[in-house]
C-alpha cells in the first residue's frame, strides 16, 4: 500500500528561491522527501529515525 503523506512543508528561507528546494511530509511511521519542482516525480520514503540521522549528517557536513 502506498502511504499518504500530509503536512508537506519546506524551509521558510526557501520561499524566495522559486522551487529550488525539497519539502518534507509525514505519514504514520514514515517521513517523505520530494522535490518541489517535480512533486509527482516520486518521494523518498524513510522511517523517522533514519530521517533524523540524515538531517544530523547534513548538519555535521558528513555528506559530500
Amino acid at each position: 500500500m502506498t502511504p499518504v503523506f500530509t503536512r508537506w512543508r519546506k524551509a521558510v528561507a526557501s520561499e524566495g528561491n522559486g522551487n529550488n528546494c525539497v519539502e518534507v511530509g509525514s505519514a504514520p511511521g514514515l517521513v517523505g522527501i520530494r522535490d518541489t519542482k517535480d512533486r509527482d516525480g516520486g518521494t523518498l520514503v524513510m522511517e523517522p529515525v533514519v530521517f533524523a540521522a540524515l538531517v544530523e549528517s547534513i548538519k555535521r557536513g558528513r555528506l559530500r
